[in-house]
């Protein structure tokens, strides 16, 4: 029995591999908008993943920059609060992600 586990094993560290290489091979931009009250947003596009794989991205950046946000569902973006062009390129590489400034 335990070798079936190893070979499980074997399959989610190389399916999990593959993810990454998905990850690595999208190119995502960042800009920011002006909305109501001249207040900026961040918007990060270019995704190409499964809309919890980006909704959880997007919990991980809004995390690491204190700041609220959401999941355009229909675009598959990510807009949060502020202008944080400096930081977002950053933290998106540290995940795996090609960004284009």
């Amino acid at each position: 029995m335990a070798g079936n586990d190893d070979e499980l094993d074997d399959l989610l560290d190389e399916l999990d591999s593959q993810g990454d290489l998905e990850t690595s091979q999208q190119v995502l931009s960042i800009r920011t908008e002006s909305r109501r009250y001249d207040k900026p947003v961040t918007i990060v596009e270019g995704f190409d993943l499964s809309k919890a794989e980006i909704e959880s991205t997007a919990s991980d950046l809004k995390s690491a920059l204190g700041t609220g946000g959401t999941v355009a569902d229909d675009e598959g973006r990510i807009e949060l609060q502020g202008d944080h062009r400096d930081r977002v390129p950053e933290l998106l590489r540290d995940r795996g992600f090609d960004v284009r400034e």
